[in-house]
């Protein structure tokens, strides 16, 4: 299983140097955990950036995995996360959903760098 946070998708969207390293986890549908905040962050985003034509048709993309909503057992272990590695809220609850899910979190956020289960890649 695979978790690609919210700037994954982004660089993956826009085919930024680093969409090479997300395409795999992010095109194995089967395979793929989609926090919902990531919809969240994605849409906002382009919606910005683009319009919101342009950020409808990322969130298809993104509604091809597995969206997993925002729980209490989410909130709780995001939480604790956060205060554990001094994480922001986005970010703790998405790696929460990738431990939840027992997936690997992709990222290139240099917050997870050293983590296990992450497979980081440096922003470029």
């Amino acid at each position: 299983m695979n978790v690609v946070d919210s700037s994954g998708w982004l660089e993956y969207f826009a085919d930024a140097a680093n969409a090479p390293f997300f395409a795999p986890a992010i095109e194995e549908t089967e395979s793929l955990i989609v926090p919902v905040i990531s919809v969240y962050e994605v849409f906002k985003r382009i919606f910005q950036q683009s319009g919101e034509n342009d950020a409808l048709e990322a969130i298809a993309a993104m509604l091809q995995g597995q969206v997993v909503v925002f729980d209490v057992t989410l909130a709780l272990n995001a939480a604790k996360l956060s205060i554990d590695h001094k994480l922001p809220m986005a970010d703790s609850i998405i790696w929460a959903t990738a431990r939840a899910y027992d997936a690997t979190l992709w990222t290139q956020d240099r917050d997870f760098a050293q983590i296990e289960g992450v497979k980081y890649v440096e922003k470029l």
